[in-house]
Formats: C-alpha cells, sequence, structure tokens
C-alpha cells in the first residue's frame, strides 16, 4: 500500500508555472507507474500526464498540455513532479497524484490503485 500526498498548488496569474509534487509513503515507490489527473468544477477528473515505473517513459494526454507540462519522479526522493508552465485559466482545477500497479502507463482513472487528496490550482487573468 501506498499513501500520496501532493504540494505546491495556488493562485498564479495566467502565464505563470507551478512545480507540483506527490510524496509516497512506503518502501516500494519504484514498482507503481505514476500519473497526474485534474479535476476542473463541473467536469470529470481527466488523464493529464504519466510516467513509467524507472522514469524513462513519459506521456502527456492532451495537446492543450503539451509544451507546457513535464512529469517526471525521483525513485530515491519517493516523488513524482509535474512542472506547469504557461498556465491557463482552463488549467484551473484540483491536481490529483495517482499510483498503478500495472505495468504501463494508463489515462483510465479506474486503473489506478491510490489517490492522493489533491492539490488545488487557480489561474487568474
Amino acid at each position: 500500500q501506498v499513501q500520496l500526498v501532493e504540494s505546491g498548488g495556488g493562485l498564479v496569474q495566467a502565464g505563470g508555472s507551478l512545480r507540483l509534487s506527490c510524496a509516497a509513503s512506503g518502501r516500494t515507490f519504484s514498482t507503481y507507474v505514476m500519473g497526474w489527473f485534474r479535476q476542473a468544477p463541473g467536469k470529470e477528473r481527466e488523464f493529464v500526464a504519466g510516467i513509467s515505473r524507472s522514469g524513462g517513459n513519459t506521456y502527456l494526454h492532451a495537446d492543450s498540455v503539451k509544451g507546457r507540462f513535464t512529469i517526471s519522479r525521483d525513485n530515491a526522493k519517493n516523488t513524482v513532479y509535474l512542472q506547469v508552465n504557461s498556465l491557463k485559466l482552463e488549467d484551473t482545477a484540483v491536481y490529483y497524484c495517482a499510483a498503478r500497479l500495472g505495468l504501463y502507463v494508463s489515462v483510465r482513472r479506474e486503473e489506478y490503485d491510490y489517490w492522493g487528496q489533491g492539490t488545488q490550482v487557480t489561474v487568474s487573468s
């Protein structure tokens, strides 16, 4: 079992940047595929980015975040990161990290086994 705690969210002006972190408990962090999801008010939770267990493979789901978001992980620190740049109003959401015991990144939220509580990102004009 793993517990996930996100941090790094906040209020930022459009065009700004944030670095979201997700710290995991336990000694088996490197055995989990990790993902970031987000949920905007009134919308379903959507996949944003995923990273393989070693960190060697990353996946950004939507064209809307490609080139602006970067996912990375540090297995020695049991932490996964989401660097979000050039923020837009539509990036406003609660951002969640999630851990998956499978071998590959999945865009399906039901395939993730553990979730954090989320961190709020609010982009203002």
